[in-house]
């Protein structure tokens, strides 16, 4: 199982506030992800292998790219991630079960466990993705992550800046 929600505090929102298209909203996120790998890992759990961004998956010449590829170690599986920027669509299903067929058809070895998929977005009403992805035969599920910026405002009045926090460490 993995978490419902995420915090991804190292994303600055000013630049991706600053992008009205939601695409680009995305790329500053996987951007951001794929500087700090490590912290965007360690949010998921233990046993995350990074395999790749913008991973090139290709079947009867249609060429497709999946936002971050990783691998877990425990469940013994490829974990794609699609990331979104705004609200959750139920067209984001389709395009990471197309991603999860390719991953199981040409990526997976032998000894591999099916691929899952996960999509963080913005926004997600839990019992409409619930809903939406009752039907679908592969594991896949949608995460809603928050930033620095989404945190209530006493409790960022409340702690100390960024750079006197590095100063006391």
């Amino acid at each position: 199982m993995f978490k419902d929600e995420y915090l991804l505090d190292y994303i600055n929102l000013e630049d991706i506030d600053a992008a009205d298209d939601e695409d680009v909203d995305e790329r500053i996120v996987e951007h951001t992800i794929v500087s700090n790998v490590k912290r965007f890992m360690m949010t998921f759990g233990k046993d995350f292998a990074y395999v790749g961004n913008q991973y090139h998956l290709e079947v009867f010449g249609e060429e497709q790219r999946n936002d971050l590829l990783f691998f877990n170690r425990q469940l013994n599986c490829l974990v794609a991630i699609e990331l979104k920027g705004g609200k959750f669509k139920t067209a984001y299903l389709g395009q990471l079960y197309g991603y999860l067929q390719v991953l199981d058809d040409q990526v997976r070895k032998p000894h591999e466990n099916p691929s899952i998929g996960i999509i963080p977005c913005r926004r997600a009403n839990r019992a409409f993705v619930e809903y939406a992805v009752r039907d679908y035969t592969k594991p896949m599920g949608v995460a809603t992550y928050k930033t620095l910026d989404d945190m209530p405002e006493m409790f960022r009045e409340a702690l100390p800046a960024e750079d006197e926090l590095k100063k006391l460490l």
